[in-house]
């Protein structure tokens, strides 16, 4: 396998590139990435529960960052191709922290399982997401 990129360079891309996500990678590694991601007033619903669509975002960007440990580099052209998510309980805290496995890689696609939990209870997984990364063709 190829050196696996750095936590650093995958933020400092994702700082530069895509400044308004709020996800951060905290951890890389062979087949994984975990993301984190603090929680804002606008991500809480009713009931002081986060929201769906912000679980789902960081589940989306857990696995474009694990999408970059089975490519072996950073990728920011890889394209989310479909992403399906299961809310398993109410997420309540102020830090989402998702890790993103690789199942399966192939030349066009990376296709990886990704588990969200608040921080400090990963025991208690909030939503559960499943999907694929298309991989752009070499240019």
């Amino acid at each position: 396998m190829s050196e696996l990129p750095s936590v650093e360079a995958i933020n400092e891309m994702v700082l530069t590139s895509f400044p308004g996500t709020g996800n951060r990678c905290i951890e890389i590694g062979e087949g994984y990435a975990t993301a984190a991601y603090d929680v804002v007033d606008d991500d809480i619903r009713p009931g002081g529960f986060i929201s769906g669509p912000t679980q789902f975002g960081i589940a989306d960007c857990a696995l474009w960052f694990a999408s970059f440990a089975a490519l072996g580099r950073i990728e920011p052209m890889a394209l989310t191709s479909e992403l399906s998510i299961r809310f398993l309980r109410p997420a309540q805290g102020s830090r989402l922290i998702c890790r993103a496995d690789i199942e399966a890689v192939s030349r066009r696609s990376v296709v990886g399982t990704c588990h969200v939990w608040v921080d400090g209870a990963p025991d208690k997984i909030t939503s559960t997401a499943q999907g694929t990364y298309a991989v752009p063709l070499p240019r």
